[in-house]
């Protein structure tokens, strides 16, 4: 069985309940916002001082995540559409649904919708040290 149709019915399940929305910092142009919800929330188990949380980004045509970093590790699945990952010191990763990504701690990166495309939605856990922010913003 795939993977892809459960991750989608979990995320329009979850939106559906509501889960607050975490602001975003400005992207560097006057492109269109994205907006990332959180979908679920856990202490880790076994592992003092780290939380797990499972949330998605929606980038429009144009958009982007501005540039940032976690306080932990961010494992992420492209749901739809087609996306650019930039990592600073790194080569642009261009992204369709059915990709994954992965952020180490402190990576300096931002999401971006691939030129010329509607933009896309992923699918990210992160496990972060707890109390801290899911993302800090980064010129």
């Amino acid at each position: 069985m795939s993977l892809r149709p459960v991750l989608i019915a979990a995320l329009l399940a979850a939106a559906g309940v509501s889960s607050h929305v975490i602001a975003q910092d400005a992207p560097a142009t006057n492109a269109p916002q994205a907006k990332r919800t959180i979908l679920d929330k856990h202490e880790q188990s076994g592992v003092p001082g780290t939380e797990i949380v499972l949330g998605a980004a929606e980038i429009p045509a144009s958009g982007a995540v501005g540039w940032h970093m976690h306080n932990g590790d961010e494992s992420g699945y492209v749901l739809k559409g087609n996306l650019v990952l930039k990592t600073r010191g790194k080569p642009d990763q261009v992204l369709k649904a059915g990709d994954h990504f992965f952020n180490p701690r402190g990576a300096v990166h931002s999401l971006a919708a691939a030129p010329g495309s509607d933009g896309g939605t992923a699918l990210s856990t992160w496990i972060i040290d707890k109390g801290k922010p899911l993302a800090d913003p980064v010129k």
